[in-house]
């Protein structure tokens, strides 16, 4: 079963980064922003400051603590084995498939052996979380952490610390080389995840498992998935079938819709394992639930069953409150996905439901949260839910602007207070649908512009008064799929943007700056398209030439 780790405290100090460290990369930062015209100074340095004798390596996120070691690097080549201990196979096995594919070496796995010459991953048998140490010598690539998901985690940074070519699905030339590092990490947040929108518009498990791969390698370890809203219903449940048939048979804009089988969300589930991510299954209630209600009549509080609709407005739909039908259908699809899904969260929505009572949507949660109990998850929401009785440990997930919301930061406060924990997703900062300018040919603006900078320029733990980190579980970034249709869509609203996010959730806030950070993006753009992935070249990162 995959879980959330529990949530740490700060990074403790070893894990901050040096002097020595913060130094290296605010020069880095300014020799390669030197050789941008227009480029700002950085703060403390002049524009054309000298090279560095040491560079630090450009990864997304920036590891907790990083030592770049001069002169020294490691150089894979045919002869190179990836050495295994117990209970690292399922580590080296990750590995060496990215490997070979791109430099077309054998790489044999081994079991046992000296490390002269290797990567060598082990686990350390003692501590928990998603901590990792990496050291990168001549002689050999180290890799260690105390849990299997913490060796996958500094994969992620292994990978970027090779040449972006790695990433390609032909062989290459290469050289590979590793610059010599010693990193100790962890993160900042426990809670690092990413909505995708799959009722809006319907994405194939095939297209869910790319999203996947390009979240994992920025450390996401949460995928949220919107099953149902009132454009379509995403998901079979066994004796209710025409929510799938009917409710999912179309999207917005009238286009064929789509559904996933129990088969298909169970083998999302399982990919998403493979790359240690917990699956949050969402259902949406009271509101956006027209898809639900077209399907069934009886679902209304007058038997009658409104026509399907594929527009984009909300807040015009709600299940009927009073009815006991309303309690089975909902314990009939929470219970399923409960039995679907390992993870601990189950997500209820509860935002914007315009067309139910106050009364009777406190009335809702009281029995929703109880069904949810009854199935052994633990109860998350959009932070509207802070409005109605909450079960302590839940999660309410902040998602309206942070300026000029205050009744949603009331309602994220009351969250608070009853008990629960913030996911942070504030619509303003880390809504991947919103538009980076006016042109931008996709997207939304009802929370105005949101450019790389602005997703990457806030913290958590003070973005709303009177709340702190010890009340926020992590961060998210959604991906409403309104105006989104393709892989091309995704790709280009969700990068650079998620990347950011992703350093928020992980990275201490000691630790971040926009100037470092923009030149460390930058360095991901090569990789992208490696990857075969048509990012969003924003004005604001300097990019490397074509």
């Amino acid at each position: 079963m995959i879980s959330l780790p529990t949530p740490p405290s700060r990074a403790p100090r070893r894990h901050r980064p040096s002097t020595v460290q913060r130094a290296l990369t605010t020069s880095a930062a300014a020799a390669a922003l030197a050789a941008v015209p227009g480029a700002p100074a950085v703060a403390g340095l002049p524009l054309h400051a000298a090279a560095p004798a040491v560079a630090t390596p450009r990864v997304v996120p920036a590891p907790a603590s990083l030592r770049a070691l001069s002169g020294v690097s490691f150089t894979l080549t045919r002869r190179t084995r990836i050495v295994v201990r117990p209970g690292a196979d399922r580590a080296g096995t990750y590995l060496a498939a990215i490997l070979r594919r791109s430099t077309g070496y054998p790489l044999p796995i081994s079991r046992t052996g000296g490390t002269a010459g290797a990567i060598a991953l082990s686990l350390t048998g003692g501590g928990g979380g998603e901590a990792y140490r990496l050291s990168v010598r001549r002689d050999a690539v180290r890799l260690s952490s105390g849990t299997p998901t913490g060796l996958f985690r500094g994969l992620q940074t292994l990978r970027q610390l090779l040449p972006p070519a790695v990433e390609s699905a032909t062989v290459r030339p290469g050289p590979w080389s590793v610059p010599g590092v010693e990193v100790d990490d962890a993160p900042r947040f426990a809670w690092r995840g990413t909505m995708l929108d799959v009722a809006r518009h319907f994405f194939t498990v095939a297209q869910v498992k790319r999203y996947i791969d390009t979240a994992a390698l920025y450390k996401i370890n949460v995928l949220h998935l919107h099953l149902s809203d009132d454009q379509g219903w995403r998901i079979a449940i066994p004796g209710w079938p025409r929510l799938a048939s009917y409710g999912g048979s179309t999207a917005v804009g009238g286009g064929p819709g789509g559904h996933y089988t129990e088969r298909d969300f169970a083998e999302i589930v399982r990919y998403a394992a493979q790359h240690y991510m917990t699956v949050v299954p969402e259902i949406d209630g009271p509101g956006h639930t027209n898809a639900a209600l077209a399907s069934y009549a009886k679902l209304n509080c007058d038997g009658h069953a409104p026509p399907l609709y594929t527009g984009t407005d909300v807040g015009f739909s709600s299940l009927c409150i009073g009815k006991p039908v309303t309690y089975e259908f909902l314990d009939a699809v929470l219970g399923r996905l409960a039995k679907l899904t390992p993870g601990p969260y189950l997500h209820i929505g509860g935002d914007e439901a315009m067309s139910t009572k106050p009364a009777d949507y406190a009335e809702y949660l009281r029995r929703v949260a109880a069904i949810v109990r009854r199935h052994g998850k633990t109860l998350s929401g959009w932070a509207d839910i802070g409005a109605a009785t909450v079960p302590r440990g839940s999660i309410a997930q902040y998602w309206q602007p942070a300026k000029g919301s205050e009744k949603g930061t009331e309602t994220a406060r009351a969250a608070v207070r009853k008990g629960a924990r913030l996911v942070m997703s504030p619509a303003d900062h880390a809504y991947l649908d919103m538009k980076y300018t006016a042109s931008t040919p996709l997207g939304q603006d009802w929370a105005g512009l949101v450019e790389v900078r602005d997703a990457y320029a806030w913290d958590p733990g003070t973005l709303l008064d009177g709340v702190t980190d010890k009340d926020v579980a992590g961060v998210e970034a959604p991906l409403w799929t309104e105006t989104i249709v393709t892989d091309r869509n995704i790709d280009y609203m969700t990068l650079p943007r998620l990347p950011a996010v992703a350093e928020i959730g992980w990275t201490p806030q000691t630790g971040r700056s926009w100037n470092d950070f923009r030149v460390r993006l930058a360095a991901q753009g090569p990789r992208w398209t490696a990857l075969g992935r048509a990012f969003y070249r924003s004005p604001q990162v300097p990019w490397p030439a074509r």
